[in-house]
C-alpha cells in the first residue's frame, strides 16, 4: 500500500487564532475553515486546527504531548526572537543542546526550530 500524508490536524480551543500565529510563524495562507476547523495552505503538507471544547495544553515537559511539529530556520535566535514577538514562549527546559530549540505557541503545544 502506499499512502500520500496530506494534513497534521492539531486539536485547540481557539482554531481562527492558532492558525493565525503559525500562519505568521511561517509565511503560509490561511485557507478555508469555520469557527470549529481552519486550515493552512502553502507547505509540503497542510496544517489544521479543529476545536476541542474544554481543551488544554499538552504541558512541557510532561509526558503529555502526542505530536509536535520542527521547523528549520536560518537563524535560530533570530526565529526564537520573533516566534516570542508571536505570542510564543521559551521553556528553560531545552533538551536539545545546541541541535534544536522548543518553543510553546499560544495555546500551549510544543514545537522546535533548528538551523537549516
Amino acid at each position: 500500500m502506499t499512502t500520500t500524508l496530506t494534513s497534521i490536524v492539531i486539536d485547540c480551543a481557539d482554531p481562527a487564532a492558532l492558525a493565525g500565529f503559525y500562519a505568521k510563524a511561517t509565511g503560509w495562507q490561511v485557507g478555508s475553515g469555520d469557527a470549529d476547523f481552519v486550515g493552512l495552505e502553502g507547505g509540503p503538507v497542510s496544517i489544521a486546527f479543529q476545536r476541542i471544547d474544554g481543551y488544554q495544553g499538552p504541558g512541557w515537559p510532561n509526558g503529555g504531548k502526542h505530536v509536535h511539529l520542527e521547523f528549520k530556520v536560518p537563524d535560530v535566535e533570530a526565529a526564537k526572537k520573533e516566534l516570542a514577538g508571536l505570542g510564543a514562549t521559551v521553556p528553560d527546559f531545552q533538551p536539545g543542546g545546541a541541535d534544536w530549540t522548543v518553543l510553546i505557541d499560544p495555546e500551549g503545544h510544543p514545537f522546535c526550530v533548528m538551523e537549516g
